[in-house]
This record gives structure tokens, sequence and C-alpha cells, in this order.
């Protein structure tokens, strides 16, 4: 039987908002050529929102998206190696507020009849649905086997945007997400790591983190 499409409701907030410029460890721009960016480019870490960023000093910008231009095989191994679990650190625990809700993380494999068929590492993705559901259940077996996490891997292998958080969704509730996703998601216990499920954005494995 096919998982059910479900549409995954994620985080305004890097829709609206750019990233801080926040100064860079003194160390950092004799390592940027490892992570593939265009000249001028580096990856920065944002100590309020806990999560890397890229910025260009010479035209004082800053966002959450690499540039154009961007090697995506050499930055998503420069991130895995600088901004895994050792990097990042947890969201706070669930307390004031979090009351009846769950917090998730997932990675996302995206394939040619996604909904948006693009990603921050691949401009245009034109790998059939049986190609994504290969990578995936690689990425599951691996997972499964205690190679790696799902938060490690999300770092280069995702293609949603949550990559950056190691595929942490944050907390929500009943009625937060589309009934489906949020139905998978709060079946799971704490710990637990869901099968390929399928949605109109591509393949997810979803983790209940709290």
């Amino acid at each position: 039987m096919r998982a059910p499409v479900v549409y995954v409701n994620l985080p305004r907030y890097f829709l609206y908002h750019a990233p801080p410029t926040e100064p860079a460890p003194a160390q950092q721009n004799a390592t940027m050529s490892d992570a593939g960016l265009p000249a001028g480019w580096e990856v920065r870490h944002s100590t309020s929102k806990n999560l890397p960023y890229y910025f260009n000093a010479s035209q004082a910008v800053s966002r959450w998206e690499p540039p154009q231009g961007t090697d995506t095989d050499k930055l998503k191994n420069y991130m895995a190696r600088n901004h895994s679990a050792s990097e990042i650190k947890p969201e706070p625990s669930a307390a004031n507020g979090n009351e009846g809700k769950i917090r998730a993380a997932h990675l996302l494999v995206k394939h040619k009849d996604s909904r948006r068929p693009s990603s921050w590492r691949e401009a245009d993705i034109t790998r059939t649905k049986e190609e994504a559901m290969s990578i995936i259940l690689a990425h599951e077996q691996r997972i499964r086997s205690g190679q790696t996490t799902l938060g490690n891997l999300a770092v280069s292998e995702s293609d949603c945007s949550s990559a950056r958080k190691m595929g942490d969704l944050g907390y929500f509730g009943k009625g937060d997400m589309q009934k489906e996703f949020e139905d998978a998601a709060f079946n799971l216990k704490p710990g637990e790591i869901s099968h390929v499920v399928e949605t109109a954005s591509g393949l997810h494995l979803i983790e209940r983190i709290e």
C-alpha cells in the first residue's frame, strides 16, 4: 500500500527574514575553498538562530540559501563535516507553550515529479521517483544499521531547507500540520523513525525527537 500524500507546513521564518551578519571565527576563512562557494562568500554561524548562513563581505550581503555558482557537492561535504551533530546544538526541551506538542525531524529526497523539484542541493532535480526511492531506502538502511543518524545525514542529503537544522521541524501540535503527516509523527514514540513516507514534496523519513 502506498503511503498517503502529505503536505508538510514548514516554518516560515526563513522565507521572510535575512540572516544576521555575525562575526566569523578567525580560522574560518582559511577553509572556505573547501565549501565550494563562489569567490567572496563564506559560511558563518548564527549564534542567535543556531544555524549556518552565507555571507559576502564585499557586497555586505547575508542569506540563508547558498549563492548562485555554489558547488553543491563540495558544500554538502563541508556542511556534513562542520555543521553536523557536534556543531549544532539541539533545541531546548519542550516547556511552557509546548504542552501537547511533539518535535520531529525529517529527511526529504525529491524527484522530478515533486511539487517543487528543486532544492538547496540541486537547482533542477531530474531523478525519477524510483531513483529517489532507491536513494532514501539506502539512507534508511544506513540509519537503522547505526552507521549514522537521520539528523547527521539530513545535513548533507536532505532536499528540505530544514537540512541546516539537521532536519528539525521544531514543535507542532494537532492541527499545525496536514492530518496525514501529523498522524504519522504522533504515532511514533520519541526516538523512533518511520519507514519511507511519500508526499507531494517527495519521499521522507521522519524521526520523532520529543
